[in-house]
């Protein structure tokens, strides 16, 4: 069960790379949370890390010890061990994303932290994105036609063993599983520059279709997100955190001397409360934690967002004298 007994959530964070250490900076100075420490495998990385942030380097079972919950920002290849440590010792646990591997052993975290009474979420920060938390709110009152999105940007200087579908595209497939909230129907995808740039399309069981791009070849940083629906055309930017809905006038004939058609266009611009979007996820999952209530992003959204991408992964990867065209998700047998 939960070790929880306090208004104040002790967190702590395994795997302090450089997303580890985001999640160390804002737990340190997040209300209603106290710091406990951090591990990593390799302990001088840990120490140095504590040192520069104020807080200690611990073992594994010292921090779990501890910690009421913690963040898990280790190689995707290492977060079931991880999960599955902290959560049968009553810890409960943000996991980044990629969720898991091998899905069976994501559905067995599922299981097991409902078994022990723990929080479960899943660390698909774009949700909490304030452009993607607004959308969220007009979604509903849109008849949705298509999706659009892009997530491009040049090459990295550090290495990543993730193609661009793994690790960039997966944010936004999360994303229109989420906006769309249907059951995929049908998936296609390539890719190229060996992983580094990647197409895919989705279609839904209502007919909702969906274009998605990761790249990390392209020469401008570009994260967008667009809707067509049939009352109007809705375009999202995570970078800018802005949203604008292009709508058509009804229209009509004037009289000035001479009969003219005019047909104008309407551009609103929707108020968004800016903020980091990371700082945002800690917020929600230490209120999960501290309130015993059901996370933004649960194990059922990531499971179902990996699932998604292993196989547009798969699709893009394949070589095109092999590809047999549409994919179906799921096969009667």
């Amino acid at each position: 069960m939960s070790k929880r007994n306090s208004e104040t959530v002790k967190v702590g964070v395994i795997g302090v790379g450089s997303m580890g250490q985001n999640h160390v900076r804002i737990y340190r100075d997040l209300p209603g949370v106290e710091l406990v420490g951090l591990y990593d495998a390799a302990m001088e990385r840990a120490k140095e890390v504590a040192a520069d942030f104020g807080t200690r380097a611990l073992t594994m079972d010292e921090l779990l010890e501890q910690a009421d919950a913690v963040s898990i920002a280790v190689p995707t290849q290492y977060h079931f061990d991880a999960a599955r440590e902290c959560i049968d010792a009553g810890v409960s646990v943000l996991v980044e994303k990629p969720f898991v591997e091998d899905p069976k052993n994501g559905q067995t975290l599922i299981d097991f932290a409902e078994e022990r009474g723990v929080v479960l979420q899943v660390g698909h920060v774009e949700r909490f994105n304030p452009a993607v938390r607004t959308l969220m709110d007009i979604v509903d009152d849109l008849d949705v036609i298509a999706v659009t999105a892009e997530r491009l940007g040049p090459p990295l200087d550090r290495e990543i063993d993730d193609s661009a579908v793994m690790d960039l595209m997966i944010h936004d497939i999360d994303i229109v599983l989420a906006l769309v909230g249907e059951d995929v129907h049908s998936v296609n995808a390539v890719g190229t520059q060996e992983g580094a740039y990647g197409a895919a399309n989705l279609q839904f069981e209502d007919g909702t279709v969906a274009e998605l791009t990761a790249s990390r070849v392209t020469q401008e940083k570009v994260r967008q997100l667009t809707i067509s629906a049939a009352e109007a055309r809705v375009k999202v930017d995570y970078i800018d955190q802005s949203i604008e809905i292009h709508r058509q006038s009804a229209p009509e004939y004037v009289e000035d001397g001479d009969v003219r058609y005019r047909h104008e266009n309407v551009v609103e611009k929707l108020t968004v409360d800016q903020g980091e979007p990371l700082k945002k996820e800690l917020t929600a999952f230490t209120d999960a934690v501290r309130t015993g209530s059901d996370p933004v992003v649960s194990g059922e959204d990531g499971l179902r967002a990996l699932e998604v991408t292993r196989q547009l992964d798969e699709l893009a990867a394949t070589e095109p004298e092999t590809k047999t065209g549409r994919s179906p998700l799921t096969q009667d047998d």
